[in-house]
């Protein structure tokens, strides 16, 4: 759970990987304080969701490199339909960082918009405002990737 909504959110399986095992050290550090398995499950989604939006943040300053310097990419595992997986997946990332992360928590990790709300710490009004207008903005950009392909 905490590497899927890490590599959703990220699109980069190595950073993915090293942020669930910060995630996991913290737990870790934290582990007398949780109370239940469900506030394990909880406390999990909330700090992978925080570590998240605090790796993109950092990478904004991070220096680019240049192409001739950025490894040759492995080739991706075979999904039921790869040009739909990926179109949709670069539609979601196109999202800004709250709304793609409401996208992927309800979506990909199947999350009540109450259960969202508490783990993101906003009101339930918002995540369902977050999610009307991020559905809005991927059909939108949906039509517009297909009439393109079309012309």
């Amino acid at each position: 759970m905490v590497f899927g909504l890490a590599y959703h959110f990220l699109h980069d399986r190595a950073v993915a990987e090293e942020l669930a095992q910060e995630v996991f050290l913290e737990l870790y550090r934290h582990f007398g304080t949780i109370e239940s398995p469900q506030h394990l499950v909880f406390w999990l989604r909330k700090v992978t969701s925080r570590r998240c939006i605090d790796h993109t943040r950092r990478r904004a300053f991070w220096p680019k490199l240049r192409l001739d310097e950025v490894p040759e990419p492995a080739s991706p595992a075979r999904l039921a339909d790869p040009m739909l997986s990926r179109a949709l997946a670069r539609l979601v990332a196109s999202l800004p960082e709250r709304a793609k992360l409401v996208v992927i928590l309800r979506y990909q990790e199947d999350l009540d918009p109450v259960d969202i709300a508490q783990v993101l710490d906003m009101p339930v009004a918002t995540v369902k405002s977050h999610l009307q207008r991020s559905l809005a903005m991927l059909r939108d950009k949906l039509a517009r990737t297909i009439g393109e392909i079309a012309i």
